[in-house]
């Protein structure tokens, strides 16, 4: 037993104290491989998933600092059970490895022949290959290359994709610095989503993550299509790029429900790329109305199904996910690091808000109480329908109206998961 800031239980979940004079070190050494899952005042509460590690190893770490960092900063002694499930989970990412061969094309290779035995024999995963050219290749059909990698994830041997990424139609784009610079953090993350060539690069709000967008636009040097969450975020990444690249506003157009600009960079929302007419998804064509040599998802956790679909048959263009969570409602984190790619870079918000670039937070937790019905209606009630009935507690509007009392006249959002609720308590503070 030691004096450290960290709990890690058998459950996979790892207890922080926050105010621990190690704390900083630990959340530091713990982030790449343990995914936040509350940060309430005092202790918050990381869980390692196997998503979580593969993101790990992706991103270059190995099994070995994993475990160091949780044995260095733990209080008690981390379960041996679990440690052997990081190494053993961790040893999966990998095995399995899809490589463009100069005279088969795709093919998947593996590192252990009996991985490759038990993927050929998976009634989905067999009808995507092809021939089997010696004992550790099969050859892949191209556009099967993204689902194949969907499915190798599902069965928990994730594919690391090494069969490259074409080039685009060149458009040069480069990064007019007067009078501002790249930040540390965002250029790392730009050299690091380069080096890997498609994923994720997870900043807190207000880092900057359109400004990394912009550098890795310029790196690439080609026709990019940005998909935005809806109009104004658009139009806020169109004078972004104008003052910050070499973009004029000529090059850059808007596909919306207003315009339908198609130029060398285009920024398109996700609303208007899902729109059904007549039961088609017709505006997915976009996604091949030109040679794009690179492909931004802006709040990559928003990312639609349908869309999902689409970059399913784009895996040969290299694509760059942008969000400050992996976390989606959905629950399809997987589909993010199979087909948009592994989590690349991730700056901790501690550590950009220590050095100025955003500012401090404050958190606190307040915790409210249920009535007698709703505590009865809690206890007979499904878990998914457990969480709304939590979320919507009656207690929770007065107490949002006496925090608001204690801040008159300061600027104040109110954040929600339920309509219904936000609009009772817009009428009641009206």
């Amino acid at each position: 037993m030691t004096d450290g800031p960290l709990i890690v239980q058998s459950d996979k979940t790892v207890l922080l104290e926050v105010d621990h004079e190690q704390a900083d070190a630990a959340r530091a050494a713990i982030a790449p491989f343990a995914e936040l899952e509350r940060a309430p005042e005092h202790v918050h509460t990381y869980r390692i998933t196997p998503l979580a590690l593969w993101n790990a190893r992706a991103a270059g770490h190995d099994a070995e600092q994993v475990v160091d960092a949780l044995v260095t900063f733990s209080r008690y002694a981390v379960p041996q059970p679990l440690l052997v499930d990081i190494v053993d989970t961790m040893a999966r990412y990998g095995r399995l490895q899809l490589v463009k061969s100069p005279a088969h094309g795709l093919t998947l290779v593996s590192l252990d022949r009996a991985v490759l035995e038990e993927v050929l024999r998976h009634k989905k995963i067999a009808p995507m290959l092809g021939a089997r050219i010696d004992p550790d290749t099969v050859i892949v059909h191209p556009s099967e290359r993204g689902r194949v990698k969907q499915m190798l994830l599902k069965i928990g041997w994730p594919a690391e994709d090494l069969a490259g990424y074409v080039d685009g139609e060149a458009h040069p784009i480069s990064l007019r610095q007067d009078g501002w610079e790249l930040r540390d953090y965002q250029r790392m993350a730009a050299d690091s989503f380069w080096a890997g060539g498609s994923g994720v690069v997870v900043l807190p709000c207000g880092a900057g993550k359109t400004i990394v967008g912009a550098a890795a636009m310029a790196k690439a040097g080609a026709t990019t299509l940005i998909l935005v969450t809806n109009t104004v975020a658009g139009r806020q990444w169109k004078r972004e790029l104008i003052a910050r690249t070499s973009l004029t506003e000529n090059e850059i157009g808007e596909y919306s429900g207003e315009r339908k600009e198609i130029r060398p960079v285009t920024i398109a929302t996700y609303q208007v790329i899902t729109r059904r007419t007549k039961g088609e998804y017709r505006h997915l064509e976009l996604f091949d109305s030109r040679d794009w040599g690179l492909i931004i998802y802006d709040e990559v956790h928003l990312l639609p199904a349908p869309v999902f679909r689409m970059t399913a048959d784009l895996q040969s263009r290299r694509r760059l996910g942008l969000t400050a969570t992996l976390i989606r409602e959905d629950g399809r984190e997987g589909d993010v690091f199979s087909l948009i790619g592994p989590k690349r870079y991730d700056a901790p918000w501690k550590d950009i808000e220590a050095q100025g670039w955003i500012a401090p937070a404050e958190c606190v937790e307040v915790r409210v109480t249920m009535t007698d019905n709703e505590r009865m209606q809690y206890a007979v009630a499904e878990p998914d329908e457990r969480y709304r009935l939590c979320s919507t507690a009656r207690s929770k509007l007065a107490v949002v109206k006496s925090i608001l009392a204690r801040h008159p006249g300061e600027p104040t959002l109110v954040i929600g998961a339920y309509l219904d609720q936000l609009d009772e308590l817009g009428t009641e503070l009206d």
